[in-house]
């Protein structure tokens, strides 16, 4: 594989990922099938996603342009071979762990510090549900430190052996995906049925108390730290 079908395929899995956030938004917005898993009964607010494209799409750019640049000068480094199931589960797993990990102290920290929380991430909790594309309405700067946790879990398995691209594509897929769904205020209950995978109740109970869930992916962390809510509290 050459590092330009290694940055193609970068981009294809990034752009695609983000068009099915848009068509998934569409359904979740205007679908009578989904309306029932509704979490809210709170309405769109017409007109929000025109005035926030600009940092949609700088956004979406940004991660674009770091993940396939960074591929690129990885290039020659990189494991191309199709995986055998047992590589791509073992690799996917650690770069989960390690990325969700690094999101929740990030994600908490930023919750706890006055300074990054009006500055940075308050951005993020103006956001409005139910639309799953407001995971892309963050500042700039939180986008690029949530994606340093993948960056350490690709750097440590390096220590060992080679990182196979199919692995960090496979992760960009699932990551996106669940991001665009924790934000879609759908709970589908099959979805809840994978072990320790933070929900969209967590995730609404986040914004709305605009404490506890730091979890990304895992709600597991938040057990462990006693920072997990429901509801009705902790």
């Amino acid at each position: 594989m050459t590092k330009f079908e290694i940055v193609m395929g970068t981009v294809i899995v990034f752009a695609a990922s983000n068009v099915f956030g848009l068509i998934y938004s569409y359904f979740a917005l205007y679908s009578t099938v989904f309306k029932r898993y509704r979490i809210q009964e709170k309405a769109y607010t017409k007109g929000i996603f025109g005035k926030r494209f600009p940092l949609y799409i700088l956004n979406v750019f940004l991660v674009i342009g770091l993940a396939a640049g960074s591929l690129f000068i990885l290039g020659d480094t990189l494991d191309t071979t199709i995986p055998s199931i047992w590589l791509l589960l073992g690799q996917l797993l650690f770069i989960f762990l390690i990325d969700d990990v690094w999101f929740y102290f990030a994600h908490r920290w930023m919750h706890e510090n006055k300074w990054a929380l009006k500055n940075i991430h308050s951005i993020h909790h103006r956001a409005t549900t139910p639309f799953p594309m407001e995971y892309l309405y963050v500042h700039p700067l939180e986008w690029m430190l949530g994606m340093i946790g993948i960056a350490i879990g690709i750097g440590l398995i390096f220590i060992v052996m080679p990182v196979n691209i199919y692995v960090i594509w496979v992760m960009g897929i699932i990551r996106n995906l669940h991001e665009i769904h924790i934000h879609s205020d759908l709970d589908i209950p099959w979805l809840n049925w994978i072990p320790f995978m933070s929900s969209t109740k967590n995730h609404d109970v986040h914004h709305a108390k605009l404490n506890g869930n730091y979890a990304s992916f895992f709600s597991i962390w938040d057990k462990v730290m006693k920072t997990e809510y429901s509801e009705n509290g902790k």
